[in-house]
């Protein structure tokens, strides 16, 4: 099994309901990954905006975070740049993912592509 963990929630607006996602998210990326299976963290859509929060070491997710930082895939650079988080998650080494072009967009993480490659896609 292959598992795709893409991360939606929104930091800014989306309170302590965007945290549970994203502690969630992290949290079966750390049950895959415990017991062996091939796991990749995306951020996507307003999700792109947690490149910028959980590196900082005071954040609540910091560690969990910590603990998968090497599944994470990437970044959609297409939502980064709509919804203003590319230049944080540059800042914070985070891949720019453009597998999907999509018109008028830099380009998205193609679903379909991880579908294809054996991926169970999981979003939260």
């Amino acid at each position: 099994m292959k598992a795709a963990i893409i991360v939606f929630s929104d930091p800014t607006h989306g309170g302590e309901e965007a945290l549970g996602r994203l502690f969630n998210a992290l949290a079966a990326a750390y049950d895959f990954k415990q017991r062996g299976t091939d796991v990749a963290i995306y951020f996507q859509g307003t999700g792109t905006r947690w490149a910028g929060v959980v590196g900082k070491p005071d954040h609540p997710v910091h560690a969990l975070y910590n603990a998968v930082a090497d599944t994470v895939a990437g970044v959609s650079c297409g939502c980064a740049d709509v919804f203003g988080a590319r230049e944080e998650a540059e800042k914070n080494g985070f891949d720019l993912i453009t597998d999907n072009s999509v018109p008028g967009t830099s380009g998205l993480p193609s679903i379909a592509q991880l579908s294809e490659q054996g991926y169970t896609i999981f979003s939260f």
